[in-house]
C-alpha cells in the first residue's frame, strides 16, 4: 500500500499554504509497500479524508488510470479538502483492502467513520457534507453527455468497422458539442460542476484510448467538444489527478484486444457479482469493469 496525503490545488493557491515536499528519498518514511509523503498543514484544517484508488501499473506509488477514482479526486480537489490518498494494486488486493471494500471495488472514501464505495455516492456524500464552493447542478444537466461513455467503450471493443459503433459515439459527441455551445463553458455554465468532475476523466481515457488503438480523434467539426475538453483538461486539479497516458493505454489493452480469460469466469461471476449474459455481452460500464483489469477483457 502506499499513502500520499494530498492538499487540494486550488486550496493551496487561494490559501497561499505552504507545502514541505521531501526533496529526498531519506525524507520519506518508508515500511514494505507503503511510503508516506509528509506534508504541512494549517493547525485549524481539517483531519485529511481517506480514499482508496487504483494504483499505477506502469510506476511505483503513482496514481493509476481509473476514471471514476478520478472523479473523486477532482470533487475533493474542487471543493478545497485535503485528503490521505491510499493506492491499491488491484491485481493483488491487500487482505487490509477488502476487509473495508469485500467486493474490491474502488474509488472507496471514508466518511464520518464509515467506508463509502461507487464514486456517485462518494460525490453526492462530498457535496451534502461539504457545500461549498457548490458542484450540485439542477437535475436536468446532470446527465449531460452520461452516454458518451458507453459509446466510446463498444467502438475501442469493436472490429467491424461498419457495425455503427462509430456512429453512435460520434452521434453522442455530436449532441454533446452542441449542448456546450449553447450552455457552454461548462456543462452548468460558467463555472465547473460535478457532471464535468464525471465527464471530464473518462473523456480523458477516451482520447488517449481511440488515438492509440484506434489512431482515431475528435473530428474538427466539433470544436466546442475540443475546447471543453482542452479547457478542462488544463484545469490545476485535473492535472494534479490525471493519470499517466501510459497507465490508461495498458489499462484498456485487454478491450482493445478482445481478449477473454475464460480460466477466470467462474472468478468473475462469483466474485463480481454478475450474471453470465453481462459477462458474454460486456454490459459493465460502472466502476467494477475498471476494477477487474484483465478479467473483464471482452
Amino acid at each position: 500500500m502506499a499513502t500520499t496525503v494530498a492538499l487540494s490545488s486550488s486550496l493551496k493557491h487561494h490559501l497561499a499554504l505552504g507545502v514541505r515536499i521531501p526533496q529526498s528519498p531519506a525524507l520519506c518514511r518508508r515500511n514494505g509497500g507503503r511510503v508516506s509523503t509528509f506534508r504541512s498543514f494549517p493547525v485549524a484544517m481539517a483531519t485529511p479524508l481517506e480514499v482508496c484508488v487504483k494504483a499505477s501499473v506502469t510506476t511505483p506509488n503513482k496514481l493509476g488510470d481509473c476514471p471514476f477514482c478520478q472523479r473523486v479526486l477532482l470533487t475533493m480537489e474542487e471543493k478545497h479538502l485535503p485528503y490521505d490518498m491510499k493506492l491499491v494494486d488491484l491485481a493483488n488486493k491487500p487482505e487490509w483492502f477488502l476487509q473495508i471494500s469485500p467486493e474490491g471495488k474502488v474509488p472507496v472514501a471514508k466518511l464520518d467513520e464509515k467506508w463509502v464505495p461507487d464514486s456517485d455516492v462518494i460525490a453526492q456524500t462530498l457535496e451534502e457534507k461539504y457545500p461549498d464552493p457548490p458542484l450540485a447542478t439542477p437535475p436536468e444537466k446532470a446527465s449531460v453527455g452520461s452516454k458518451i461513455f458507453s459509446t466510446f467503450i463498444g467502438f475501442l471493443k469493436s472490429k467491424d468497422p461498419s457495425d455503427g459503433t462509430e456512429q453512435a459515439l460520434l452521434n453522442e459527441l455530436s449532441s454533446f458539442n452542441d449542448y456546450i455551445k449553447e450552455n457552454g463553458p461548462f456543462i452548468n455554465g460558467e463555472k465547473v460542476s460535478a457532471p464535468d468532475l464525471s465527464l471530464a476523466p473518462k473523456l480523458y481515457h477516451l482520447e488517449i484510448a481511440l488515438g492509440h488503438y484506434k489512431k482515431w480523434s475528435l473530428p474538427d467539426t466539433l470544436p466546442h467538444t475540443k475546447s471543453y475538453m482542452k479547457t478542462i483538461f488544463s484545469m490545476e486539479s485535473f492535472v494534479k489527478t490525471r493519470a499517466s497516458p501510459d497507465d490508461v493505454i495498458a489499462g484498456w489493452r485487454p478491450k482493445s484486444a478482445g481478449v477473454f480469460f475464460p480460466q477466470h469466469m467462474k472468478y468473475i461471476i462469483a466474485v463480481q457479482r454478475v450474471s453470465f449474459s453481462q459477462l458474454v455481452n460486456g454490459l459493465l460500464l460502472d466502476e467494477r469493469s475498471q476494477n477487474s483489469l484483465p478479467l473483464l477483457a471482452f
